[in-house]
């Protein structure tokens, strides 16, 4: 009883100030991280078509953890493409262009005009999108051609896919959020030191998260331990350091090329020729 009471209220401070926008010069909310009216519906709010580059892919992204996903597979990979900067805190995801290739209005969003059939292909979810770049280059090794290889490597993207929005939370209440409510802020940093340990624990006797290969699950779950420090700047709180395999690991796939641009593709501080990105791929 106890702990449907705690949901209730934590659900009530939640909702504070997200259904009700605050009066001008009321609000805390820090100023870069102003957000867009939240509604209860989905769909475009205002009519806009999409940028198209020259290349096949068209990317529509941000600089987020899973923005930074797909750049920086899209980098290993060497395919050629645009990603276009996609400005969330506008409502740039709200367009009718953006919602046409995906309904969520959520970041990353994929169209393939070169897929197979001769139709243009929407993709959307970042998990997704991974799998279908690593598809079109199967030699790349990024999901392995052997099953129990690939099985791994999609257990570990999965793993990620299901415990990104928990980081995403903490990140929320331990830094964006209005009001520090502390029972979001344990629940959600005890629960980011859980999947850090896991991380730690596979990563023990592992190179990578698959096993000696680097695939997209280290793709999908990299970005995430970076936003930790880097974005949220929770070293101290969640106890960074005493990650030392995870601190192996990520300074060994931070050293790659391609994760170095990868990492800065669509971003808010990114030099303009980043912010919005067009390449040949391995082709230049």
């Amino acid at each position: 009883f106890r702990r449907l009471v705690s949901r209730f209220w934590l659900v009530r401070w939640c909702c504070r100030g997200i259904h009700k926008p605050s009066s001008a010069g009321k609000s805390r909310q820090q100023p870069h991280r102003k957000m867009v009216e939240n509604r209860p519906s989905a769909g475009a709010r205002y009519e806009a078509d999409l940028p198209k580059g020259e290349h096949e892919l068209q990317l529509y992204s941000l600089g987020t953890p899973n923005g930074q996903k797909v750049t920086i597979a899209l980098e290993e990979l060497g395919l050629p493409y645009d990603a276009h900067f996609v400005n969330i805190m506008k409502g740039e995801q709200f367009s009718s262009g953006f919602t046409k290739v995906n309904l969520n209005g959520k970041i990353p969003a994929l169209v393939d005009y070169g897929a197979p059939g001769g139709e243009p292909l929407p993709i959307f979810e970042s998990g997704a999108i991974l799998m279908y770049l690593a598809e079109k280059v199967p030699e790349s090794g990024l999901l392995p051609k052997d099953p129990v290889k690939r099985s791994v490597a999609l257990q570990w993207l999965f793993f990620q896919v299901g415990t990104g929005p928990y980081l995403g939370n903490f990140g929320h209440f331990f830094k964006y959020a209005k009001e520090k409510i502390p029972y979001g802020i344990e629940r959600f940093s005890m629960e980011t030191k859980r999947i850090l340990d896991v991380l730690d624990k596979r990563l023990e006797k592992n190179e990578f998260l698959a096993g000696s290969e680097y695939t997209i699950a280290d793709i999908a779950n990299f970005p995430w331990v970076v936003c930790l420090d880097l974005f949220y700047g929770a070293s101290e709180e969640l106890e960074l350091s005493t990650y030392k395999n995870v601190a192996r690991w990520r300074e060994a796939i931070a050293s790659r090329p391609a994760v170095k641009i990868g990492m800065q593709v669509n971003g808010f501080a990114s030099p303009p020729e980043l912010q919005n990105y067009s390449t040949n791929g391995s082709k230049k």
